[in-house]
């Protein structure tokens, strides 16, 4: 059993930057595929980046302002925010798909595919 562990949440004012990490507690199987989501209040969780052995993907709202990276190991994942703006506000989770069926253009955004999980943690850009 995958577990995960977000950090790195703050509340920042709009321009800043942020970096957040996941820990995984094992190594994940090298054809992974993590993602790193978010959840707004009233808002359904969405997908912003995700990672696998072949690349990445990044949703339109934060393409060229994070960057999805990962440790050599493969157990510690990073999202670096940069030019945060008051709609990245939200709860952010990590999320592991160890067979990485999950990372395909059609799927990689949706919570389906991936089948660990961590808490989340709080990210919010004020004005």
């Amino acid at each position: 059993q995958v577990q995960l562990v977000e950090s790195g949440g703050a509340s920042v004012q709009t321009g800043g930057s942020l970096r957040l990490t996941c820990a995984a507690s094992e190594y994940i199987y090298h054809r992974y595929c993590m993602g790193w989501f978010r959840e707004a209040p009233g808002k359904e969780r969405e997908g912003v980046a995700a990672i696998y052995s072949g690349g990445f993907y990044y949703s339109d709202s934060v393409k060229g302002r994070f960057t999805i990276s990962e440790d050599h190991n493969q157990k510690t994942h990073y999202l670096q925010m940069n030019s945060l703006k008051p709609e990245d506000t939200g709860r952010y989770f990590c999320a592991a798909d160890p067979w990485g069926k999950a990372c395909t253009p059609g799927s990689w955004s949706g919570t389906k595919g991936y089948g660990y999980w961590g808490q989340g943690t709080q990210v919010t850009v004020s004005s």
